[in-house]
């Protein structure tokens, strides 16, 4: 089920000043070092077993590609409605508002290929580089400037002193534009690369074009005028220019994505909408193909959030007629039962989900959990358990899930390891704190070096600069 953001990112404001600017890229530098949980990072995760999946699919030959198969890349869906994807340590970010604006799966196809050329060609630990460089210009051309200004002070010169303060000006801007001019050129090398790798995937670069070509239009309708040398990405018209040749040379530009990948596309799409930008969004993308079963799909969502739900049951019987192996079909009957306040029938919809699902989505296996343990009998509390451990099993990362199961573990009185659990739940959501004090009472439970007393140990040992796995 399409989970709702936990969490809001900050937007830092932009120093102006040398000392400012230095200030800025050590920040920056650190940012871009951390490989923490999303949560930490405080972007507004969105989780869904259907979308990841899909998205998965589509980076799963690029990667290959790029000689990141076995890296251990994690896709991430971000609760933002631009048209956005970036990269940090080994996560790459993808914004819901572009899964929704895409109009093909190819698309968004180029946008992973990009960010897999990021990754491939190590622009982060390069930029790192360029970001201490530049510290050091902001820095030394400060001090040069403080210098200066002292100078002209003990010589009673205002000119000397006015030319100080404007090397100081003048050196953070040219660190400014230095790290700048670096990233565009880093952005034009992801660009080549991401053609690359959709070449030797069969896939068109169609896709990317069209996509740049939404962004100038954006540009052009919005009456902005950027200077091009304060902007970190190339402008979109010398993007298109860059690339056009080499996309339409390729043998694979008409290449069109197969019809099946397709309709997984548009069912993802009117999901999304349905879940995170209503009613209307839903029924523009249904005006196009009402009768399509990603119109089906939108509707049944739609009925189940805001209208009756036993007639979202009715048209989601409909579509696991029509598609009796989707597992996400089965999970939609699972969602609707347990509004209704069915849990038993609920768990044997999610359990049929679990079965089907090729990706052995971790979040499936939660839902069955939590349908179990709503039956609440003392062996549906421990089946959940069960489940519950087999989705953190598949995604360990999933706080909630650890909560679900402290739950069952206290209703089944092993209160060590529900103090275990939490500790884990809070330590996934960045609370720390509270992630320590849970470790300490499981510990003080647990037998001296078994794995759940180590697992405490690691918790009540961990610092932010320390990466916890």
């Amino acid at each position: 089920m399409l989970s709702r953001p936990r969490t809001m990112i900050a937007r830092p404001k932009i120093a102006r000043t040398a000392r400012g600017f230095a200030t800025l890229l050590l920040a920056a530098a650190v940012a871009v070092s951390a490989s923490v949980n999303a949560v930490a990072q405080g972007v507004p995760v969105v989780r869904d077993a259907e979308i990841e999946a899909l998205v998965r699919d589509y980076a799963r030959p690029i990667f290959k590609a790029a000689g990141l198969a076995n890296d251990g890349i994690d896709i991430v869906l971000v609760n933002d409605q631009s048209f956005n994807a970036f990269v940090t340590g080994r996560r790459l970010f993808i914004n819901t508002g572009a899964l929704v604006a895409a109009e093909t799966p190819n698309e968004i196809i180029g946008v992973i290929a990009h960010e897999a050329g990021h990754i491939a060609g190590g622009h982060q630990q390069k930029l790192r580089d360029q970001l201490d460089r530049a510290k050091t210009m902001a820095i030394i051309a400060t001090l040069l400037g403080a210098g200066a200004m002292v100078a002209g002070a003990t010589t009673n010169s205002r000119g000397l002193a006015g030319a100080g303060m404007g090397v100081a000006a003048g050196g953070g801007e040219m660190a400014q534009r230095s790290i700048l001019a670096y990233q565009r050129g880093e952005e034009i090398t992801a660009d080549r690369s991401a053609i690359t790798y959709l070449n030797a995937t069969g896939q068109s670069g169609m896709g990317m074009l069209k996509t740049f070509g939404r962004f100038q239009s954006a540009l052009s309708l919005s009456g902005t005028q950027l200077d091009p040398y304060r902007i970190s990405h190339p402008m979109p018209q010398e993007r298109i220019a860059n690339l056009e040749a080499l996309v339409k040379a390729s043998p694979y530009v008409d290449n069109v994505d197969p019809p099946t990948l397709q309709q997984r596309h548009d069912m993802m799409r009117i999901k999304i909408a349905a879940y995170m930008q209503g009613q209307a969004a839903v029924s523009r993308l249904m005006r196009k193909n009402p009768t399509s079963l990603a119109s089906r799909y939108g509707d049944a969502q739609q009925t189940y959030l805001y209208g009756n739900p036993g007639a979202a049951l009715t048209k989601t019987a409909a579509l696991i007629k029509e598609q009796p192996k989707n597992p996400y079909f089965q999970e939609l009957r699972g969602d609707i039962l347990m509004k209704v306040n069915k849990p038993k029938d609920a768990a044997d919809a999610y359990a049929k989900a679990v079965s089907l699902d090729p990706a052995r989505s971790g979040l499936l296996m939660v839902s069955l959990g939590q349908a179990l343990m709503a039956v609440g009998t003392p062996d549906s509390v421990k089946k959940a358990v069960t489940q519950l451990n087999n989705g953190i099993g598949r995604d360990k990362e999933n706080a909630e899930a650890y909560r679900y199961l402290a739950q069952a573990y206290g209703e089944l009185g092993q209160i060590p390891a529900a103090d275990l659990a939490t500790a884990e739940g809070h330590f996934y959501s960045a609370d720390y704190k509270n992630a320590k004090i849970f470790a300490m009472r499981a510990q003080q439970k647990l037998k001296r070096g078994e794995p759940g007393w180590l697992r405490a140990q690691d918790i009540i040992n961990y610092t932010p600069s320390n990466k916890l796995k």
